[in-house]
């Protein structure tokens, strides 16, 4: 016969269980919602009916990715090279507008595109004595601008956060890692917790 405490034991497991599947696909969806409704935010577009103005959501986010293709497929068509080399070496002379717009850039083009950063994961030895490393991505491999031609640097997202740090490492203080980048990354932002099986 079940006890008391069983009874409120077996209830708090069902609960744990029934949370463990809930939380993350809530937090999903929420997030994902989130993303859509700020996105739409941005272009919102309304339909007069009347005397009455109806919001139409999905048509500012639609227009907007619709707007991103074609600006992509203008770009790698029929707009020369040498005109977007020229606005970018113009917004670069702009003191302010470089750092914000290098930084942004920099920062897309190294998840998306031909000139991905975050595709070679390593351990970095952080403290020899001890054997403590850091699981990194490798970033620049070539520092000669530095005079730290042996040097490469990696960064190092820091778990449940947007930020991270870098470190210019020796390259005889670095392993590479035979694991895809986004199993890497999965690692790290979850704080060690996923780890694929």
């Amino acid at each position: 016969m079940l006890t008391k405490n069983k009874i409120v034991g077996r209830i708090l497991a069902y609960f744990v269980r029934g949370l463990i599947l809930v939380a993350p696909l809530y937090f999903t969806v929420m997030l994902i919602v989130g993303a859509i409704k700020y996105l739409d935010g941005i272009l919102p577009i309304y339909l007069t009916v009347g005397k009455q103005q109806v919001y139409l959501p999905g048509v500012g986010l639609t227009i907007i990715i619709a707007g991103v293709i074609m600006l992509g497929f203008a770009v790698s068509t029929f707009i020369p090279q040498s005109l977007l080399s020229f606005v970018e070496s113009w917004l670069k002379r702009l003191p302010l507008v470089n750092l914000i717009y290098s930084s942004i850039k920099d920062l897309i083009t190294a998840f998306v595109g031909d000139k991905r950063k975050f595709n070679q994961p390593v351990l970095v030895v952080i403290n020899r004595e001890t054997g403590i490393k850091k699981l990194g991505f490798i970033t620049q491999t070539d520092l000669k601008n530095f005079n730290l031609s042996d040097h490469v640097s990696v960064y190092c997202p820091h778990s449940y956060a947007f930020s991270g740090e870098l470190y210019i490492a020796p390259i005889s203080q670095i392993s590479m890692l035979d694991i895809s980048s986004s199993d890497a990354m999965k690692m790290i932002v979850s704080g060690g917790v996923s780890i694929k099986s």
